[in-house]
């Protein structure tokens, strides 16, 4: 278990500006996250302060420049799962380590796949969940399954076991994509991961079963989305933080319902502008700066 003061998710203009002012500020900071969809080669000409053209590649190229100047720690690592201690501290899981932090910002844009179930939307609340720390308890000693293809998938599914042994993985036909940690830790646990794709869900009034692609039919009372990498939506329901439709509810501080937590760029759904952004990390990465403080005040007293 590492430790930190500040754990931003997401490496985007959100999240780089969030750190730039946490660590400026002398608080140790670590970012999460690989090359965001900005750091592209397409070209950006309504940010302030370029009178010239300048790629996305380039722009977060000199943000992570900046961050690291004040002492921000940047590590490609892809966040999992955050949950919230008993203590009020954080305890983050990625791909490759574990951390615990007294502040967690999230800047991870809103991109969710969906799976491809042509009735999903029916089972929603019936079966169907996307977090397996606010619903699991729900399916305890029931058959449940899993559908994704990646480390989240593999993550949520071994969280799964806290509460029923009866697990299976689906990966919608895509390939697998799990580190060979993950694989271990599935095969140790007696999960299995199936390429079969799940097309539809039947049951009344509940979820019983899922109709696979070749007509068979595999019998569950429970299905978990974890598709793809962890979205921000799935951060904010893991932690109870009140969500607005697909974005994180946020004041005007980017202060969430979840003391310690905080929400800026496009997952908030404002203007989805690298110059909004911006801003929303620097207000985020503020409030940050005065929660730890205010910790740190307690505790001392």
């Amino acid at each position: 278990m590492q430790h930190t003061q500040c754990l931003i998710i997401g490496s985007g203009p959100a999240g780089l500006s969030a750190a730039i002012y946490t660590a400026r500020a002398g608080m140790d900071t670590l970012v999460a996250g690989c090359e965001p969809k900005i750091a592209g080669d397409y070209d950006i000409d309504n940010y302030f302060g370029f009178p010239e053209t300048i790629s996305g590649r380039e722009l977060i190229s000199r943000g992570v420049r900046q961050a690291e100047r004040f002492g921000a720690r940047l590590a490609c690592e892809r966040v999992l799962a955050v949950h919230a201690g008993d203590d009020g501290a954080f305890h983050i899981v990625t791909d490759k380590n574990e951390y615990e932090a007294k502040a967690v910002v999230i800047a991870a844009g809103v991109a969710r796949v969906r799976p491809g179930i042509a009735n999903i939307a029916d089972y929603e609340g019936k079966g169907v969940s996307y977090c397996v720390s606010c619903d699991g308890f729900f399916f305890r000693g029931r058959k449940v399954v899993v559908v994704g293809e990646g480390n989240y998938a593999a993550n949520q599914a071994l969280e799964l076991t806290n509460f029923t042994k009866d697990i299976a993985i689906y990966t919608q036909g895509k390939e697998t994509a799990m580190g060979n940690g993950f694989a271990a830790k599935l095969e140790a646990a007696g999960i299995p991961v199936s390429a079969a794709k799940i097309v539809r869900l039947t049951g009344e009034p509940a979820m019983t079963a899922a109709v696979l692609e070749d007509g068979g039919e595999v019998a569950a009372e429970g299905l978990f989305v974890a598709m793809g990498q962890a979205s921000a939506l799935d951060f904010a329901k893991t932690l109870g933080v009140t969500t607005r439709g697909a974005f994180i509810e946020a004041d005007h501080e980017q202060k969430t319902n979840v003391p310690g937590v905080f929400a800026a760029g496009d997952c908030v759904g404002h203007f989805m502008q690298i110059s909004v952004a911006v801003g929303e990390g620097a207000k985020a990465g503020r409030a940050a700066i005065a929660h730890v403080k205010e910790l740190a005040e307690k505790a001392g007293a």
